[in-house]
């Protein structure tokens, strides 16, 4: 009788341990295959995302990249499918050099010229109109895990001050509207030469204009370049959880208006 119940009680352990098993093997082919899980670690596409902003990225968007799928799982030995990604839509892909993460805003498509001008977009030839839209204010102290300081248009600010920076809607030609800020006054890249993006190729930008680095700066100095397609993760549509503080675990720095809210 005990053999018997000894063997049952191993079989159960087996049982769970098989179905814990699955559910993971499961869950990472949902991961790799689907969505896949983003913090905002920077203050590079401030206001639209924020430091401790948590989201999936949509990773079907685009269809399966060499970086979204094994390639033993992906059809075309893993190529870029499905629909092209839009200007104005908030994407992350893998650095190429680095193969870090990156989530920026796409800004110019394959054959499009943009050139930085007084701090303006001109895309092909045409400035993107951009409309005053008040200040973004912060509070001048440590941000996220990583402790870092925001820039501010009104520096400098003391520790615990009023940071501000200007904000305004910029409006693409596709009539995708989104919030950019301005902190410096003809900064480094506020004026560039003209980009022209290659064939299978991307223009990214980060809407806190004067604190992100782009398309805009080199590869060779630690910027993004232009980015080839097989690059791209997925698309950045729904921010899950926000949390302001040094750890998702003090409840007291949850950002609960942030909760579920749309990437525009």
């Amino acid at each position: 009788m005990f053999t018997r119940k000894k063997a049952k009680a191993e079989g159960g352990i087996l049982e769970t341990v098989k179905t814990v098993v699955y559910a993971l093997l499961i869950a990472g082919v949902f991961r790799t295959l689907f969505f896949q899980p983003f913090w905002i670690p920077s203050g590079s596409m401030k206001d639209t995302l924020l430091i401790g902003d948590f989201l999936f990225v949509n990773k079907m968007a685009y269809g399966y990249s060499q970086y979204s799928c094994p390639f033993s799982m992906c059809p075309f030995s893993g190529r870029l499918l499905a629909s092209e990604p839009e200007r104005g839509d908030v994407v992350v892909f893998r650095h190429p050099v680095s193969g870090a993460d990156f989530i920026k805003r796409l800004i110019g498509l394959p054959g499009d010229t943009v050139q930085m001008r007084g701090g303006r977009v001109i895309l092909n030839g045409q400035e993107v109109p951009q409309e005053a839209n008040g200040v973004f204010e912060e509070t001048y102290e440590r941000q996220g895990p990583m402790g870092q300081y925001p820039r501010c248009e009104n520096g400098p600010v003391g520790e615990g001050g009023l940071c501000t920076s200007s904000r305004f809607t910029e409006t693409l030609p596709n009539g995708v509207a989104h919030d950019v800020l301005n902190i410096d006054q003809n900064g480094f890249a506020d004026n560039t030469d003209v980009f022209t993006v290659p064939p299978g190729h991307y223009f990214f930008m980060g809407d806190n204009r004067d604190n992100s680095q782009d398309s805009r700066f080199s590869q060779a100095v630690g910027g993004v370049g232009m980015v080839p397609a097989e690059y791209l993760i997925g698309r950045a549509d729904r921010i899950m959880f926000s949390s302001a503080g040094r750890s998702m675990l003090y409840f007291w720095t949850w950002r609960a208006d942030r909760f579920f809210k749309a990437v525009d």
